[in-house]
């Protein structure tokens, strides 16, 4: 297919297919006259790069991630699927709880707080859930969706309860050599608080490590929930404490 029926078929301007070719994101064939040759290919290609440019993923980004990644059309749609859905889940709240808003409000009658507060509590819930999404790779927020469905609200209390009681034991070992066995044992138990949420992961750890490495930049509500583990000397002893464990 040439460029205008390529663009025709797919729903898209020859102007982005040009775009496109020019950042490297969609590279076809040419002919020997110098004209663009698409293919089947290049329109699972061009699926992918809308789905992740809608995900809010800016256009360098997508062709770094498509590069590397590689991954084959079921894989990167499933994944696409899982990432899509949950934003569907959030913005459901959020317009089931503005409907409710506006079927109770008469004419000439001022809004109730109470509504309005419900509005923005579940859209800065949306807000709260997401805003640490740009740490991690797309095929990396598809795998912590799925964990998602595991992590109860016990068991989240039961991990809370263990990074509390290690930060207290960490702190209270600060003068411990970093190399003994009593700082050794507290990094395995770091080690293993940190697997239970990554899974043992590289694409999630990559994306943790970032999001801990930006601190200062974490919105305020996050921040007060981080408060307790806030000791920046706790952290740097256990930084040696990991270089010192291999």
């Amino acid at each position: 297919m040439n460029v205008q029926e390529f663009g025709k078929l797919a729903g898209v301007t020859v102007r982005a297919l040009h775009h496109y070719d020019r950042l490297g994101l969609l590279r076809p064939q040419r002919t020997d006259a110098g004209y663009r040759v698409y293919s089947t290919r290049d329109l699972e290609r061009l699926e992918q790069i809308v789905a992740l440019k809608f995900l809010g993923i800016p256009l360098k980004q997508i062709k770094g991630m498509l590069d590397l990644n590689g991954l084959e059309l079921p894989d990167a749609l499933r994944m696409q699927r899982t990432v899509l859905e949950q934003k569907r889940k959030l913005l459901d709240r959020a317009i089931l709880a503005i409907r409710e808003a506006e079927q109770s409000i008469g004419p000439g009658r001022r809004a109730d707080s109470a509504l309005l507060t419900k509005i923005i509590e579940v859209i800065e819930m949306q807000n709260d859930s997401s805003w640490s999404e740009k740490y991690y790779s797309p095929e990396a927020r598809a795998k912590i969706d799925e964990r998602r469905k595991e992590w109860t609200p016990e068991l989240q209390a039961q991990v809370s309860k263990q990074w509390t009681e290690l930060f207290a034991d960490v702190e209270a070992a600060l003068g411990e050599d970093p190399e003994s066995e009593k700082a050794q044992a507290l990094a395995v138990r770091w080690k293993a608080l940190v697997a239970g949420f990554t899974g043992g992961d590289p694409e999630i750890g990559e994306g943790l490590n970032k999001l801990y490495a930006d601190k200062a930049n974490w919105p305020a509500p996050a921040k007060e929930q981080m408060a307790p583990f806030g000791n920046p000397k706790v952290w740097e002893y256990m930084s040696r404490v990991m270089k010192c464990g291999g």
